[in-house]
């Protein structure tokens, strides 16, 4: 599922089918009148690499998008932050092994007060017709 931050327009993946409310700003050529695109209360996102279907959600308090990932693993290659990762595809139980350059390392506060932390990825999302690179902190919620 993925999960767009009202205020940052980030993705974030999640394993369950969910809501998406997503709110696309385009400008239009002439008065320089503002449109807000209202899509869908479920829509399908792609994720680019490897080819997933998925899901989307609006979260509206979130500040990082996540991505629901197993078998999470980092690792340094050539001086540089790695990290390997399996995505399911739920309509087929397909499992894609993913290796991505981390950007980046986060503290996610969890409900109940604890601390996670997670790996952040650069990951391409297609949704309503937009191709959109964007980080996603990795989660395994299983």
């Amino acid at each position: 599922m993925i999960v767009l931050p009202v205020n940052s327009l980030q993705f974030a993946f999640h394993g369950f089918v969910a809501v998406l409310l997503l709110l696309l700003s385009s400008t239009q050529s002439h008065a320089g009148a503002r449109d807000l695109e209202i899509v869908g209360w479920i829509e399908n996102a792609i994720l680019v690499d490897p080819g997933i279907s998925l899901k989307a959600k609006l979260d509206t308090g979130a500040e990082t998008s996540s991505l629901d990932a197993g078998i999470i693993k980092k690792f340094r290659k050539d001086g540089k932050r790695w990290v390997r990762f399996r995505i399911t595809d739920r309509e087929t139980g397909k499992e894609y092994i993913v290796v991505r350059e981390r950007v980046r390392t986060i503290g996610v506060v969890q409900h109940d007060g604890s601390t996670q932390t997670r790996p952040v990825v650069l990951m391409n999302v297609c949704i309503a017709s937009r191709l959109l690179a964007t980080e996603v902190s990795l989660i395994d919620r299983s």
